[in-house]
């Protein structure tokens, strides 16, 4: 798009921080007497008539003032992006409530969502860790009744896969608890490919195991993401952009069509580096679901091994100067404890 002046890039950041904080439209007076602006009102109006021709500004009405297009908010986002910092005293209190709760994936995904639903008033998501080459850590096979056997696979990075499995005839717990040992001992560590490849003197019950294991870790490796955590699904029913049910409808669909989310994450923060945070803003015209939305999107983990995925869904007038730091300093805080786990 056109290039913009110096004026007209302070008078477009101060629309879209004035209306992320009112949700009213800015007029050209209350631009001059609410921030002492060294310019006349018609100055200023001339320069939002300007901003909207060229597509950062919208008009809702005649005789109102101006609110911010999708380009607007774009513009504010990269500008402020690499800007914003998270008060020390917030990021004290986020790392301590981390480093008070044990060390357990499934507590810290539950506890990342909490905070980031919290510190910016909208939806969190979070994806657990996810291992990019699925990798055997431990298997548990626990019988249940008759023939049933409960199969708990656990792999590298935490993730777990859970199924019951119908066996040819009853097996003791004694008998499974044997083949869980070896399989553990044979496979630890491999991966799918590996595990094929090892020669295995097992019986008829140990290959069966371990062609169920082969099969979960190949399910797990072509997801693109653990499981999902999300929270402050309240904190966007109350906000005025969705006072049309529809629209809260169709925005939080994303969290029970998990192959949109999939696709989502493939194809924006998955190909990034962790730590690197990524804002969507209307859907970028590929979403509907999320036309009337921003997005704040960062990967964590170690990069090449295990990552996932977080983020804040909320009104395109979200507060991206504190929700941007927020998402991601959580982001470096998950990555250094998955990278502590992983390094175990």
């Amino acid at each position: 798009m056109t290039d913009l002046t110096d004026r007209q890039k302070t008078i477009l950041m101060l629309v879209v921080r004035d209306y992320i904080e009112t949700a009213l439209p800015v007029g050209s007076l209350h631009l001059v007497e609410h921030y002492h602006l060294d310019m006349s009102s018609a100055t200023i109006r001339n320069e939002m008539a300007a901003l909207t021709e060229l597509g950062y500004l919208r008009q809702p009405h005649t005789s109102a003032g101006r609110v911010p297009s999708e380009d607007g908010y774009r513009f504010f986002v990269s500008h402020m992006i690499h800007q914003a910092e998270l008060p020390q005293a917030v990021q004290h209190t986020i790392s301590h409530q981390f480093h008070q709760s044990r060390p357990d994936v499934e507590q810290w995904m539950t506890l990342a969502a909490s905070v980031l639903a919290h510190q910016s008033q909208a939806v969190s998501l979070v994806t657990a860790p996810h291992a990019e080459k699925a990798r055997f850590k431990h298997v548990e096979l626990i019988s249940t009744q008759g023939r049933q056997v409960l199969m708990v696979l656990v792999m590298l990075g935490g993730e777990v896969s859970q199924q019951v499995l119908t066996l040819a005839e009853p097996v003791t717990q004694e008998r499974l608890s044997i083949v869980a040992v070896r399989v553990n001992q044979n496979f630890q560590g491999h991966t799918i490919d590996e595990i094929g490849s090892l020669s295995s003197h097992g019986d008829a019950l140990e290959t069966d195991i371990t062609t169920l294991i082969t099969q979960d870790m190949r399910r797990a490796a072509e997801r693109v993401s653990g499981n999902l955590y999300y929270d402050g699904l309240s904190n966007v029913l109350s906000e005025s952009e969705f006072n049309v049910p529809d629209e809260a409808r169709r925005a939080l669909r994303l969290f029970d069509e998990r192959s949109t989310l999939q696709e989502l994450l493939s194809r924006t923060v998955l190909n990034s580096g962790p730590g690197s945070v990524q804002v969507l803003i209307g859907g970028e015209g590929t979403w509907e679901e999320l036309r009337q939305c921003s997005m704040v999107l960062a990967r964590y983990g170690v990069a090449g091994h295990v990552t996932g995925m977080l983020g804040v869904l909320g009104p395109m007038r979200m507060s991206y100067s504190k929700t941007i730091p927020t998402v991601r300093y959580v982001a470096s805080l998950l990555s250094e404890l998955v990278n502590d786990t992983f390094a175990e």
